[in-house]
């Protein structure tokens, strides 16, 4: 991956409804750089990797780069102070924020609370519009476990509400001023609910300390952010032809042979796929039973046209499943009919090279670079000691950036259709 030109630049000088979607104006871009910005909450590097897995796998736009400024403990107020030398200095293209629960403070809403809130994001979203950011996604906060959040000065219940209250509040910045808005808040509730009916209270979703979400609660975040970056979620179709034995695709797929109910195929543009035991906080099989991610952002079409017989089996790489001849007809989502399918393995492989990409990412921006700022003004006499230090740190992180982008190879299976 060649290097950014604001990381380059960065390098040589040192410098002090459920959910809102998009406009089309307001759409992700090729080559768009991502900032995606908050508190612990992100910097867990769970929503943030699932994000930048999306980006780099799935494709809604070309080329797209994530980096990700979580920093733990901090409030709206506190990023305000770090914008300008960290996030912008990197001069991102998008930006997303989920700033809040340590906002309310871990109590019920008062006046002078939800005041400073509203001033500092709207602060905060000032200085990503003068910082050039053209598309901003401001996010409310998420929720506190219903059933493990323990805090004296206040119950879930009371502090769910504080965080509905913060979270109307960003949306109501977002609309007077025309940049996006995703309801974080309002999908990790509706997944929690759905969640411990089915599994029970210990199924978390605002974590096992009740404030800081495993993969499940995680996701819904992502999801939460990708529909309100606009994301279609067409990630291409096939269509195979019983009769004539043809079979064509769509999206970043092409056929390489095919014979009737057989397809070999290539694609380079992957599904997003899903890990562990549904009834597991730590994966993210299960909570998309409560949000609805394949079918808003997940979808790799399957049809199938002259079928002899009313029942077919499907097989996609080792696993079959039977279907319909009218379900066939009409189309199946492959990424939610087959959780584990061909594209399994490299969409790990590629997701560990982004999760080290991003954990490099946190040192960068919570010890290096605040350091070499420090070096530089402490110490200008030993300015080529420093800048041959900051050239090492930006060869690390282009390095991981490189590798995850190389992580993302073609991936060659095979769709087999059979007569029941």
């Amino acid at each position: 991956m060649k290097i950014l030109p604001s990381l380059l630049a960065l390098a040589l000088a040192i410098q002090p409804s459920l959910l809102a979607e998009s406009s089309q104006a307001d759409a992700l871009q090729a080559n768009d750089l991502v900032a995606i910005c908050g508190d612990s909450i992100t910097e867990q590097k769970l929503y943030s990797l699932y994000m930048a897995n999306y980006f780099l796998l799935c494709q809604p736009a070309p080329k797209l780069q994530a980096i990700q400024f979580g920093w733990g403990g901090e409030t709206a107020g506190g990023f305000i102070q770090r914008m300008k030398p960290d996030a912008l200095s990197f001069k991102p293209t998008v930006a997303t924020t989920c700033y809040g629960m340590n906002d309310g403070g871990y109590a019920a809403v008062s006046e002078g609370m939800l005041k400073s809130y509203r001033q500092n994001m709207e602060a905060v979203l000032k200085n990503f519009k003068e910082g050039g950011v053209r598309f901003i996604v401001l996010g409310g906060p998420g929720v506190v476990d219903s059933t493990k959040f323990k805090r004296p000065n206040a119950t879930a219940e009371v502090y769910n509400e504080t965080l509905a209250t913060l979270s109307r509040t960003v949306q109501e910045i977002a609309t007077q001023n025309g940049v996006g808005f995703a309801d974080v808040h309002g999908a990790m509730k509706e997944a929690m609910v759905k969640g411990k009916a089915k599994y029970g209270d210990d199924y978390h979703v605002g974590g096992g300390d009740g404030v800081h979400p495993a993969a499940n609660g995680q996701l819904a975040m992502a999801y939460a952010f990708l529909k309100a970056l606009g994301c279609s979620g067409d990630l291409g179709s096939f269509t195979l032809d019983l009769q004539s034995g043809k079979a064509m695709a769509t999206g970043g797929h092409r056929i390489l042979s095919s014979d009737k109910g057989v397809a070999e195929i290539e694609s380079t543009q992957y599904p997003f796929c899903f890990t562990g035991k549904p009834e597991d906080p730590n994966a993210t099989s299960g909570v998309i039973e409560f949000i609805p991610f394949n079918q808003d952002l997940n979808r790799l079409t399957l049809v199938v046209k002259n079928a002899t017989s009313e029942k077919l089996k499907v097989t996609w790489g080792e696993e079959s499943k039977e279907f319909t001849a009218a379900q066939l007809a009409e189309g199946i989502n492959l990424a939610a009919e087959f959780l584990k399918n061909p594209f399994s393995a490299p969409f790990a492989n590629a997701q560990k090279m982004i999760r080290e990409q991003q954990g490099f990412e946190t040192i960068y921006i919570k010890d290096m670079f605040p350091a070499l700022r420090r070096m530089a003004k402490a110490l200008p006499e030993e300015a080529e000691a420093v800048e041959k230090l900051r050239q090492s740190v930006v060869k690390r992180l282009t390095e991981a950036q490189a590798a995850s982008r190389a992580a993302v190879v073609p991936v060659k299976h095979r769709l087999q259709i059979e007569a029941i």
